[in-house]
């Protein structure tokens, strides 16, 4: 609390030392001093729109007219109405902000910033063309002074005016610093954060940052009626486009959310061009330079330079005494009511289409409280889009969903936040902003408490998850594993009888993952129906009382966990069914062929936490390598290593015997190791023509005509297509193309992420028979692909990852034979093991 009033105790100590000043200045001076006062005011108002709610606004000034033009024509009746004239102005600022603002906000980036723009111009031009009200481009002479309250009565001075106005600025500050405090705060800034997580707690962002606007819109009219009286005489000119952007900077500069940074930032851009006023024509270039220089070495302001230099120099708080235990079932309270097995959460028929690919289709199944049920299935199945559906994110073109019981008649993600369905997300979203008790005291006061006890409820939430850092650290220095205890306190703060947890093991190690497992049993203990998307299924068989297999987006098995994994549907999906069509092969290479691509000990990963850990193989001229393992091992980290995509931790990486440590991944594309993506990533607004000449930019040509014709006589279906637009393809013609696209760079190695994602099995097979034909020619490729079986097909020799670790190396046939590759893709344990092989 000391530390949340400090800054408003600051502004009203230096507000009554600005106001024993002004008495001592002239005129003029008392007028600059008045100008702070406005400039603050106005900086208040964009601080809770860009440093709360994150929103950008360049017109700002035109509220700023409204305020102004409304007082000097309401007092022109009298002076007397100067009280009520600046309420009418503030209010009438707000309102054009909050009706611009319901379109404007789900706008983004420059279209918001544009959008004001316009209105300001807009307004100027009515405050022109309304000549009769307004004075048109003549404006306004001699406003009516306002009339001062005690103690400044008996006439209207500069000075008085001045010490009034900054009084209103420190009110304000301190207004400021509660509402930043306050649950709509919060709100604001978790919206800012991230509007998808703040959706799922229930809030609703486009509301949420209309009010903002709408509060900064009222304190620019209100910033406005003041300085009509401070200035004596207002005209379109007197309000420049030029002027948004300065308060805006002074915003920037003085600190964004800062409370005090508005202040800063007004003395630096109204007082010190005075100040250097003796430098004449230059003092605008040396102005502009000086505050290039400070947002340059400060980009967090001067109000975030000062608060580094006190943590530094303050002493460490005292350590808090850990929050009670919590009883997470007496919390949950008739949320979690529910008889154990009874069904929480009911899908029927789900499906969506994203053009002509259906993602998901004919979803059913049935969550039941108390228990754990797992969707499960290889990259591209639809689990992460099933979890969209079933939380909003997502409107299903067919099918319902059911909590408790209870058809869900609007499937919005904050309506079904607030009916009870929580869920977490495959990259943690948190509100990096607010610190690891705000991101839950956030979500409590969406489930409406906010007592004052949430704050301590907030700490026991933290704990029950099993978060053991310092719950005032700002949630962006979070480790991994912290992130994800802070995103399911979040979650519990719903009370929810769903929780939807996305790949939740993602990022930890194997010695986090058992306390993670403990966690996700105690919360399904408590009566919450917990559905898991987990790429971890030996974590999932563990855990989970029913598993649901998705497959190109359709349910192909479900049940307790031994009966799907002897599945051999189950087993077709994860490890294909089907071998790739014979080709001629030429032996394999031998031992004393070139080392084309050599691997030693590289470690890479995301921030703190290794993905892939001391990694090491080589690839041999000609040799074909399939690198395989479960969703999630870490091959596609490995592949973004190794090409340059991801600077590795530890570790080194040679292409034909040269290092390519420090090299850009451009640059190592030039050197001939080249990556098809996951994904394809082909260029959709370009033609197939241009996406293969795109090829062979790294070599600084174009494709010659036969090696466009070779291309053309490998995948027949591009010649087809070579002038249409490459986002129109088939997912199996964009693979095609990706490849040719990696050709034509003439690889030295070939990196294929993932080439069969997404396809048909049909399509599959023939894409791998084209992969053996280019094997068979001679190209060395490292591929990485879900279909262990046809990749072990095509490949020489294979390497299987597991938590990052290579766990099995070999021949392909050998490795095709080992049951230990079957446990390491679904969740048994290799043979002896003493647990289920396949």
């Amino acid at each position: 609390m000391a530390r949340a009033w400090r800054a408003p105790v600051g502004a009203l100590l230096l507000a009554l030392a600005a106001g024993a000043l002004a008495f001592r200045l002239d005129s003029y001076q008392a007028f600059v001093l008045g100008e702070v006062g406005v400039t603050a005011i106005i900086g208040i108002g964009l601080n809770v729109l860009i440093g709360l709610s994150g929103q950008m606004s360049i017109g700002h000034v035109a509220f700023q007219a409204v305020g102004a033009y409304a007082v000097a024509l309401v007092t022109s009746a009298g002076p007397a109405l100067f009280w009520p004239a600046l309420v009418l102005g503030t209010l009438l600022a707000a309102l054009i902000g909050g009706l611009l603002a319901l379109p404007a906000v789900r706008l983004s980036g420059p279209y918001l910033a544009m959008i004001t723009i316009a209105a300001a111009f807009v307004i100027e031009h009515a405050i022109i063309a309304w000549k009769g009200l307004t004075g048109g481009a003549s404006g306004i002479a001699n406003v009516a002074e306002m009339p001062l309250p005690w103690p400044f009565q008996g006439g209207a001075s500069a000075q008085a005016l001045a010490v009034v106005i900054l009084g209103i600025a420190a009110a304000l500050f301190a207004a400021y610093a509660w509402f930043r405090a306050s649950p709509t705060g919060l709100a604001l800034v978790a919206v800012r954060g991230s509007e998808t997580a703040a959706a799922s707690i229930g809030l609703d962002p486009v509301r949420l940052k209309c009010l903002a606007f709408a509060l900064s819109a009222g304190l620019a009219g209100l910033a406005g009626g003041l300085f009509a009286p401070l200035a004596g005489f207002i005209s379109p000119e007197t309000f420049p486009l030029s002027a948004s952007i300065l308060y805006v900077l002074a915003v920037m500069m003085g600190g964004a959310g800062a409370t005090l940074g508005p202040l800063y930032g007004a003395l630096v851009v109204v007082v010190l061009p005075e100040l250097l006023a003796g430098l004449a024509e230059y003092r605008l270039l040396f102005v502009g330079g000086l505050l290039l220089i400070v947002l340059l070495i400060a980009p967090d302001g001067i109000a975030g330079t000062l608060d580094r230099g006190w943590r530094r120099w303050r002493r460490a708080p005292a350590c808090q005494p850990p929050a009670p235990p919590l009883d997470l079932a007496a919390f949950l309270g008739h949320q979690a009511a529910a008889r154990p097995g009874a069904p929480a959460l009911e899908a029927a028929g789900l499906g969506i289409a994203f053009g002509g690919l259906r993602a998901v289709e004919n979803l059913s199944f049935i969550a039941a409280a108390g228990e754990v049920t797992a969707l499960i299935g290889p990259n591209g199945a639809g689990k992460s889009t099933a979890l969209n559906l079933l939380s909003g994110f997502y409107r299903a073109d067919r099918g319902s969903i059911r909590l408790a019981g209870r058809l869900v008649a609007d499937p919005a993600a904050r309506h079904l936040a607030r009916s009870g369905l929580a869920r977490g997300f495959q990259t943690v979203l948190l509100f990096d902003a607010l610190s690891a008790a705000e991101n839950v005291l956030v979500a409590l006061h969406g489930s409406g408490e906010r007592s004052r006890g949430a704050a301590e409820r907030a700490m026991q939430l933290l704990r029950c998850a099993g978060f053991e850092g310092d719950p005032t650290a700002p949630a962006a220095g979070l480790a991994q594993r912290e992130r994800r205890q802070v995103e399911i306190a979040r979650a519990l703060a719903l009370r929810p009888r769903v929780l939807l947890l996305d790949e939740p093991a993602a990022g930890l190690t194997a010695a986090e993952r058992a306390p993670l497992g403990t966690l996700i049993r105690s919360i399904a203990a408590a009566g919450v129906a917990v559905v898991l998307v987990e790429h971890d299924l030996k974590l999932v068989m563990g855990l989970s009382d029913h598993v649901v297999v998705l497959d190109q987006g359709r349910v192909i098995a479900q049940g307790a966990p031994e009966a799907v994994q002897a599945n051999p549907a189950v087993r077709a999906a994860y490890l294909g069914a089907a071998a790739a069509p014979a080709v001629e092969r030429p032996p394999a290479a031998a031992s004393g062929a070139e080392t084309m691509l050599n691997v030693v000990g590289l470690t890479a990963g995301y921030g703190a936490a290794a993905v892939v850990r001391d990694v090491s193989f080589d690839v041999r001229a000609g040799e074909m390598l399939a690198i395989l393992g479960a969703n999630g091992a870490g091959k596609s980290t490995l592949l973004s290593a190794i090409v340059g995509l991801k600077r590795p931790q530890t570790g080194s990486v040679e292409l034909a015997g040269a290092t390519l440590s420090g090299l850009s991944a451009a640059a190592i594309a030039a050197r001939g190791l080249v990556l098809v993506p996951e994904g394809r990533q082909v260029f959709p607004e370009l033609s197939v023509l241009d996406n293969l000449r795109l090829g062979a930019f790294a070599r600084r040509a174009w494709p010659e005509d036969a090696e466009l014709e070779r291309v053309f006589a490998r995948f027949p279906r591009l010649r087809e297509r070579a002038r249409q637009r490459a986002g129109l393809l088939s997912g199996g013609e964009q693979q095609m193309l990706a490849i040719a696209r990696g050709l034509l760079a003439r690889p030295r190695v070939l990196l294929l992420d993932e080439p069969s994602l997404g396809l048909a099995p049909q399509v599959a097979e023939r894409l791998f028979a084209d992969l053996a034909q280019l094997a068979a020619e001679g190209l060395t490729t490292v591929l990485v692909d879900q279909m262990a079986s046809l990749a072990l097909a095509v490949a020489d020799r294979g390497i299987v990852l597991e938590n990052g670790r290579i766990v099995r190396s070999g021949r392909a046939a050998a490795l095709a034979a080992d049951a230990a590759l079957a446990a390491a893709y679904l969740g048994g344990a290799a043979p002896g093991g003493g647990a289920l092989v396949l």
